[in-house]
């Protein structure tokens, strides 16, 4: 069981655990949370929903993973479905899917400045999805401010 002011992982979201209602709906505990991106926004589940519930990555899954960055996979970007595989991939509970997502319409859209098109929307979308999701959780597991993940990142990768 997960405590109050404990940061978890619900459906996709990172979230602040605010507080347990004991006997809360039906006789059953709820943990009462909210979204680290939307703290107004008020989730309730039940304690015993662990299908959905997961703890952050560790701090060493975290630099594993920005280990792993420049060898994970771009996405087909000639792909027609691309938007559907975007939509797959970021509705799966996977931060690796996330960075398949960021290369892929960064790559993409980089490209399309080079020829003097305009970017994506479609692309962009999903790259801020994907940068949002995957820095909430880095923020907490690395234990640093939001803003400065990404610059983490890439001096890592350097």
């Amino acid at each position: 069981m997960y405590k109050v002011d404990e940061i978890i992982v619900y459906k996709k979201e990172v979230c602040k655990i605010r507080k347990i209602k004991e006997k809360y709906l039906q006789n059953k505990d709820y943990y009462i949370m909210s979204p680290l991106e939307d703290p107004s926004l008020v989730i309730n589940i039940p304690v015993d929903n662990t299908k959905d519930i997961r703890p952050v990555i560790t701090k060493e899954e975290a630099e594993s993973l920005i280990a792993k960055i420049p060898s994970i996979e771009l996405l087909n970007s000639d792909s027609k479905n691309i938007e559907t595989e975007y939509k797959q991939l970021l509705n799966e509970d996977n931060l690796e899917n996330l960075v398949k997502i960021i290369k892929t319409t960064y790559l993409r859209n980089y490209e399309r400045t080079k020829t003097k098109k305009r970017i994506s929307e479609v692309d962009q979308a999903y790259f801020n999805k994907a940068e949002t999701r995957l820095y909430n959780e880095l923020s907490i597991s690395l234990n640093l401010p939001l803003e400065e993940v990404k610059e983490y990142i890439i001096t890592k990768l350097k």
